[in-house]
């Protein structure tokens, strides 16, 4: 897999792209937990998807939508940085019916056979091979060549069109992605954000966040 020089950019791209990758995998390995447990149809684990799913379908859309036309334009010609584009795309879509089959394991005892994987445990479980690829190829390729192809104001501008895009949903966001991780990777993430939203996610956003109980079993 090719790998592309990272030049400094905006904080924008860390904040907004590579922040999630580690809750999308986090998330995942609680319902792996769950289902393995047979927890995986409880309510607070049932909430806990659909705002994966939810997570998964933003970020897709602000990649798709937005980041990946403008690198593509910027590499207009070069058929190995357009390479990496195609596979992400096609990454992006093989995660489709994956999803859809953990829907329908979790849809109860009926839906077993029609997750097309067998049980809930092996649905979740090619959804996780799936996304470990997806976001090891964007990681490691596709990001990288994002950030060495774009200017620091197309960074700024990708914020605001998120912005635009997810501010109904922001105080979810936010604690979702600081949801369990490590001291200095939360304090990186939170410094990253300007200081009102610093301050909603202590007062208000997490401590909501926490009584919704996501993924307990």
């Amino acid at each position: 897999m090719e790998t592309f020089a990272v030049q400094p950019r905006d904080m924008t791209c860390r904040t907004l792209l590579y922040a999630p990758h580690h809750a999308f995998r986090r998330d995942l390995d609680r319902l792996t937990a769950a289902a393995a447990a047979g927890k995986g149809r409880a309510s607070h684990v049932r909430a806990g998807w659909e705002n994966l799913k939810e997570q998964i379908r933003l970020h897709q859309e602000l990649e798709d939508g937005w980041l990946w036309p403008r690198v593509e334009r910027a590499v207009a010609g070069r058929r190995a940085e357009r390479a990496v584009l195609e596979e992400v795309r096609a990454d992006h879509a093989r995660l489709a019916p994956l999803i859809a089959r953990v829907d329908e394991a979790m849809g109860g005892a009926a839906g077993r056979d029609a997750a097309g994987a067998g049980d809930l445990s092996a649905a979740v479980r090619e959804l996780r091979e799936a996304l470990e690829r997806y976001l090891l190829h964007e990681e490691r390729s596709a990001l990288p060549l994002a950030e060495s192809v774009l200017a620091g104001a197309e960074w700024r501008a990708l914020a605001a069109e998120a912005q635009g895009r997810c501010e109904a949903g922001t105080p979810l966001f936010v604690p979702w992605v600081v949801d369990g991780i490590g001291p200095v990777e939360r304090s990186r993430f939170l410094t990253a954000l300007p200081k009102p939203l610093r301050e909603l996610n202590r007062v208000m956003w997490e401590p909501r966040y926490r009584k919704r109980r996501l993924w307990s079993i």
